[in-house]
């Protein structure tokens, strides 16, 4: 039988279905906030939207993560009456999904208008840009996860409060947590075989109940998916366990946030490694040089698309393992960009300001996006950051906004990013992010009614 894995083409994706004698399969899509939305669709419907697409209602790209529909974009909204928009299934992304019975998925995309604006058809729009150039792409997602012996049920029972972590306690590495809760590390592992977005490494990290998965490198846009994937059914797995995970970037004000980090590499189109370069310094090439430089400008401007939440900038604060300024060093985990010396298969830089509540389609744009603008534009970074960023004095223009309005209002007026991801993108995501914050201005938090409720 045919391995979902090797499904390529249309044929092979009908041929699979007929194989494994499926009335219906899975199809999913990502919004803008990263979350998968889909369906059960029949085996005819299927059969026909692989030739000719389907329809889908483009309300996912005008709510956002809560269902709550964007009063301040033009796309879609009551003006339009939301309608359909159209979208194409990607045969290859094909996966059996081992705990409902030979269902297979698959992932879909939005096309045609709509394609400005959908994650996935963003990230290809940079792929492509740097095909253009000369340039091939790989890149691999790490997240750190705090999973806890909880519900959907009970952590509203709870208010979000005094919350049941799988395990007490800091103990980052641990081979004590790892052998006493094996079973659950082992099913973690094979979940992630099974469903092709392998873990290189997985460990605990400091903190109660927290992991973290390192997923195997692959070509840009496949690890967008693997990454897309692995937070999804990270998730579903553990729901299904009596238990919860979440990709918060920072649940608790008393531990650390959590990290989304991407390790990224060029190659020519003959797959040499455009990066290393041995008769230079750290064997950093003159493109690897000018990619970071890319980044490390254009940092500022598309930070929504890394944290793209208001509680991202909860773990931007100093201490927390997560930088403040658009700084880079060479195997230098305080700066916001690390350069990882290797050979011309691990020469590669690290980002290290993706959260983990990061879209990887976005995130993974916006990172590989401002490092092509700096190839094409021949910049050059500041100079290296040596001992701890958080303690050194930056270059004011490398300081990366504070809240997300900030950061969507500086998204929205940047160049560069209009040039880059479309002025169309640009426009709708920015509203999007700025409609985030107003959600959040309408909050009062308990620190609020502590702080006011009597006193002022």
């Amino acid at each position: 039988m045919l391995n979902p894995r090797n499904v390529k083409t249309i044929e092979d994706a009908k041929k699979i279905v007929e194989e494994r004698q499926l009335t219906h399969v899975k199809v999913g899509l990502f919004d803008i906030d990263g979350v998968m939305r889909g369906k059960y669709m029949s085996k005819e419907k299927f059969f026909s939207s692989l030739e000719h697409g389907f329809a889908f209602c483009d309300v996912v790209l005008g709510w956002d993560s809560n269902d709550q529909l964007y009063d301040n974009i033009k796309y879609t909204g009551w003006h339009t009456g939301y309608p359909d928009a159209p979208v194409r299934i990607i045969p290859s992304t094909c996966r059996s999904i081992p705990f409902e019975d030979n269902m297979l998925l698959f992932i879909a995309e939005f096309s045609d208008a709509a394609e400005a604006l959908c994650p996935r058809g963003v990230l290809r729009k940079v792929i492509e840009r740097a095909k253009s150039i000369g340039f091939n792409v790989t890149a691999a997602f790490e997240y750190e996860f705090f999973m806890f012996n909880e519900t959907p049920d009970s952590v509203r029972e709870k208010n979000y409060k005094n919350l049941t972590p799988i395990t007490p306690g800091n103990f980052g590495y641990s081979m004590l947590r790892n052998s006493v809760h094996s079973d659950l590390y082992t099913q973690i592992l094979k979940l992630s075989e099974d469903m092709d977005f392998p873990i290189e490494g997985l460990h605990t990290e400091t903190g109660p109940g927290v992991l973290e998965a390192a997923i195997a490198h692959d070509n840009a846009s496949d690890s967008a998916d693997k990454a897309s994937l692995f937070k999804t059914f990270i998730k579903i797995w553990a729901q299904r366990n009596d238990m919860m995970a979440t990709f918060m970037a920072k649940w608790s004000k008393d531990l650390p946030g959590q990290s989304g980090h991407i390790h990224i590499s060029l190659t020519d189109l003959d797959g040499v490694s455009a990066f290393y370069d041995p008769s230079k310094e750290h064997n950093m090439s003159d493109i690897q040089s000018h990619f970071l430089a890319g980044q490390q400008k254009y940092m500022p401007e598309f930070l929504s698309m890394i944290a793209p939440t208001v509680n991202s900038y909860s773990r931007m604060v100093p201490g927390m393992w997560a930088p403040l300024d658009a700084t880079w060093g060479v195997e230098n985990r305080t700066t916001a960009l690390r350069v990882i010396p290797g050979s011309a298969k691990s020469q590669r830089l690290e980002y290290r300001l993706g959260s983990a509540d990061g879209n990887p389609y976005l995130a993974l744009a916006a990172a590989l996006g401002s490092g092509i603008y700096g190839i094409e534009n021949k910049l050059e970074p500041h100079p290296q950051v040596k001992g701890n960023a958080y303690e050194q004095t930056h270059p004011k223009e490398t300081a990366l906004p504070q809240t997300l309005f900030e950061s969507a209002i500086r998204f929205k007026h940047s160049d560069a990013a209009k040039e880059i991801f479309g002025e169309q993108f640009v426009e709708h995501y920015a509203a999007s992010r700025e409609w985030e914050e107003r959600e959040y201005r309408k909050h009062v938090s308990d620190w609020e009614l502590e702080r006011y409720f009597e006193i002022i």
